[in-house]
């Protein structure tokens, strides 16, 4: 399978490493405590909205509401939840990752690097208005729409760092050895980019994500979505992922599948 799997498998895998994590690619994939968190709500509130009216920016906001009070407890951060919690639609200057880790479903629906573009911004700026978390959104975004159409690691690496200034060229075993928990953007998507460029396939990919020892579930997400459209994402993952989620999550997803996907 391929496709926003790819996120949502990152956050289930990484939810239970965000809070006691390792720097070692040995792990169990899915143990008991294994869980969605918002990495997944928002990603598929994001796929809601597309189906609705990708044009509407007030569908946006409704369905980014709508399904972050559904699910309360889900992990947001203190500023989103302010956001939900108020009738103020305004973004309030977020850098952090979450518009990167939910930015997914937009690179499935565009038909051009354009219009993935147009929509990751409009994603990223209802909340995150800030330069880097519109960057941040942006760049993975297009990794995942030129992984998704054919291009190979090499161009996917030259385009992020020409045009969004992100340095790729470090290794994962020399940035784990001092990476610590980081949510902004430029802290965060340049690592989960590499994750991806260093990896051999998606298993891989989420390993080299959790073993950074930092934000577990929102950078296999990230590193995650954009594996997803580079290769299959294996059956037995996608099966324990979606045992997962709950019937209302787990229709939007099968309903973003049949409309896009199949």
């Amino acid at each position: 399978m391929k496709g926003i799997i790819g996120a949502i498998s990152g956050d289930v895998i990484g939810s239970t490493r965000e809070h006691y994590r390792i720097k070692s690619k040995d792990f169990e994939l899915f143990v008991d405590m294994s869980r969605f968190t918002d990495d997944t709500v928002m990603t598929l509130a994001i796929a809601s909205w597309l189906m609705i009216d990708k044009d509407s920016k007030d569908v946006l906001i409704s369905e980014l509401k709508e399904f972050g009070r559904h699910y309360p407890n889900a992990g947001y951060g203190r500023m989103f939840i302010d956001w939900l919690a108020s009738d103020d639609p305004k973004g309030y200057g977020s850098w952090a990752n979450g518009s990167a880790m939910r930015v997914s479903p937009v690179a499935w629906v565009s038909d051009s690097l354009s219009e993935t573009q147009k929509l990751a911004r409009m994603s990223a700026a209802v909340t995150h208005d800030h330069p880097e978390g519109i960057k941040g959104a942006l760049a993975t975004a297009d990794a995942i729409f030129l992984a998704r159409t054919g291009s190979d690691k090499e161009e996917i690496k030259y385009h992020i760092e020409s045009e969004y200034d992100y340095d790729l060229s470090r290794s994962l075993d020399v940035i784990r050895l001092t990476y610590d928990f980081d949510i902004s953007c430029q802290g965060s998507v340049p690592e989960s980019i590499i994750c991806f460029l260093e990896a051999d396939d998606y298993e891989d990919c989420i390993r080299n994500a959790v073993s950074l020892g930092g934000d577990a579930d929102t950078q296999a997400a990230i590193a995650g979505s954009i594996a997803s459209a580079y290769w299959d994402v294996p059956e037995d993952i996608c099966d324990n992922t979606l045992e997962r989620l709950d019937s209302n999550l787990l229709e939007v997803f099968e309903d973003f599948q049949e409309m896009y996907m199949e």
